[in-house]
């Protein structure tokens, strides 16, 4: 089964640890909002339905930790929380979506209800989205498995799996249903420099249950596919813009580009809580940047010349016009994605 990365025991937050992966499989307790930001500012915690999952529980440790004396103070606690955890992560949508819903939340609260009652709401409703996430990523798994044909070459660029959401993940619940159904196939995973999400992460999940999975190098994804190796690419998404531009890990692009010329269909797979229809494109999608260090000291060896600029974009934009189809809870959203996703997204269904 995909793992629980994300886990809320006794009024009490948990998390796999995905840095330390995949030499050492860790649960560690987060019991206050700093460290609930600082997992996952340095990605222990991942993937765009799993920060905000983790960020909406987050608020809840925010409650416990300030242990306020009234409901007003619990309710300032929750806000206070929230804004602090918005700062931590630019680019996935789902971070934010979930913060807004636990203001909302807050919101309907006022000063008579006690602490005790503020904690019940927002805890109920962070259970919430954690418990809706698991279920939308079930229906993406199958509502993409059909894609996946029998002896099919699968390529998948980061991770998207349980250890990406809050159980099943998004690209990669295509492959543990079609696995599950009895179908064969094999994934190639991209390596996913600088921080090798695909080689430390989406391998070891699939290895975890039992899908033949082989690890390339990025640079290697072209050569696998002229080979004929590759019959269909999956991939993730951290936001997606009203047009169906696709922002995912740096890399995903030059990916897209590759298929697009070499006739591999190229599918994204996200909830409905990943599109950002207030962007009309990708070009307004934030890029984090993030630190030098990552591609010039990666894990523990100097690898660039002091002095020497670093450019780490963390993630890049995939044009929906090199998209053939986005898998999500209501189906498989296909060209020209503007109209389907103002179609399907918009009306919920």
């Amino acid at each position: 089964m995909p793992v629980q990365t994300i886990s809320w025991r006794d009024g009490r937050l948990f998390i796999i640890d995905q840095t330390l992966l995949p030499v050492e499989y860790l649960e560690i307790e987060l019991s206050t909002v700093e460290q609930v930001w600082e997992a996952i500012r340095s990605l222990r915690v991942r993937g765009a339905p799993a920060i905000g999952v983790c960020a909406a529980l987050g608020v809840v440790v925010g409650l416990s930790e300030a242990r306020p004396a009234s409901g007003k103070a619990a309710i300032d606690a929750a806000r206070a929380a929230a804004d602090r955890l918005a700062t931590s992560r630019p680019t996935a949508v789902n971070l934010f979506w979930a913060l807004d819903r636990m203001r909302a939340r807050a919101a309907t609260l006022n000063g008579t209800d006690t602490a005790a009652s503020v904690f019940s709401a927002l805890e109920s409703e962070a259970l919430a989205i954690l418990d809706e996430d698991r279920r939308v990523c079930r229906q993406i798994g199958e509502a993409g498995a059909p894609l996946i044909a029998e002896g099919a070459g699968v390529l998948t660029h980061c991770n998207a799996g349980g250890l990406a959401t809050s159980d099943y993940g998004t690209a990669l619940a295509l492959l543990f249903r079609a696995h599950e159904l009895g179908r064969h196939f094999e994934v190639f995973a991209d390596e996913t420099r600088p921080l090798l999400q695909g080689a430390r992460l989406t391998a070891w999940e699939l290895q975890q249950a039992g899908i033949d999975v082989t690890v390339i190098c990025d640079n290697m994804a072209a050569q696998v596919m002229r080979e004929g190796r590759v019959q269909m690419v999956v991939v993730g998404a951290d936001r997606i813009a009203a047009n169906g531009d696709t922002a995912n890990k740096i890399g995903t692009y030059s990916v897209a580009v590759l298929a697009k010329a070499h006739g591999i269909p190229f599918y994204v797979a996200a909830p409905s809580s990943t599109f950002d229809l207030t962007l009309a494109s990708g070009a307004d999608i934030p890029i984090e940047q993030r630190a030098r260090e990552e591609i010039s000291e990666g894990f523990g060896r100097v690898t660039v010349p002091d002095g020497v600029k670093v450019y780490n974009p963390a993630f890049d934009v995939t044009p929906a016009d090199l998209i053939a189809g986005i898998v999500t809870e209501f189906g498989v959203l296909r060209p020209p994605l503007h109209e389907s996703i103002a179609t399907r997204l918009r009306a919920g269904n």
